[in-house]
C-alpha cells in the first residue's frame, strides 16, 4: 500500500506542477498582451499629442497671418496726441518728421493710425472659415481618438488590478 500512496503523491505533484506551469504560461501570455496593448495606447497617445501640437501651430500661424494682413482697426490708436506732443513738441516738427500734412494733432494721429491694408474680402473670410472648420474637425477626431485610447487603458488597468 505504501507503494500506491507514493505513486499517488508523485502523480499529484506532477499534476500540481502542470497546473502551475499552465498558470505561469497564461500569465506570461496575458503580460505580453498587456504590454502590446499598452504600447499601442502609448503610440496612439503620442500621435494624438503630435496632432494636437500641429493644430496649435496651425492656429498660431493663422492668427499671425491675420495680424500681418490686417493691422489694428481704425479707432484703435497706436499713437496718441500726448505721445506725439511729448516726442516732437510742435505740430510742425511732427508733420515734418512723418512727411505728411495735417491741420491738427488729432488729424495727424488719425492719419498715422490709419490701417494701410485693405479690409478683408468675403473670399478671405471664407478661406479663414474653411481653415477653422478643418481644424475644428481635426480636434473632434483627436478628442474621439483620445477617448478611445483612455477607454482601452482603463480596460487594461481593470484587468491588471
Amino acid at each position: 500500500m505504501s507503494n500506491d500512496s507514493s505513486i499517488v503523491k508523485v502523480v499529484s505533484r506532477r499534476m500540481a506542477g502542470d497546473r502551475i506551469r499552465n498558470i505561469a504560461d497564461r500569465l506570461k501570455q496575458e503580460t505580453a498582451l498587456q504590454i502590446k496593448a499598452t504600447s499601442r495606447i502609448l503610440g496612439a497617445a503620442a500621435q494624438i499629442s503630435e496632432n494636437h501640437d500641429r493644430l496649435i501651430n496651425e492656429v498660431v500661424e493663422m492668427v499671425e497671418e491675420d495680424f500681418e494682413q490686417h493691422p489694428p482697426a481704425k479707432g484703435i490708436n497706436v499713437l496718441t496726441i500726448e505721445q506725439l506732443k511729448h516726442r516732437f513738441g510742435t505740430l510742425n516738427q511732427a508733420k515734418a518728421h512723418f512727411a505728411t500734412k495735417a491741420n491738427s494733432w488729432a488729424s495727424l494721429v488719425e492719419k498715422l493710425n490709419e490701417p494701410t491694408a485693405t479690409p478683408p474680402s468675403h473670399q478671405d473670410e471664407a478661406a479663414v472659415d474653411a481653415r477653422l472648420a478643418a481644424i475644428e474637425s481635426d480636434l473632434k477626431t483627436l478628442r474621439t481618438d483620445l477617448n478611445q485610447a483612455l477607454s482601452l487603458l482603463d480596460l487594461i488597468l481593470k484587468k491588471v488590478s
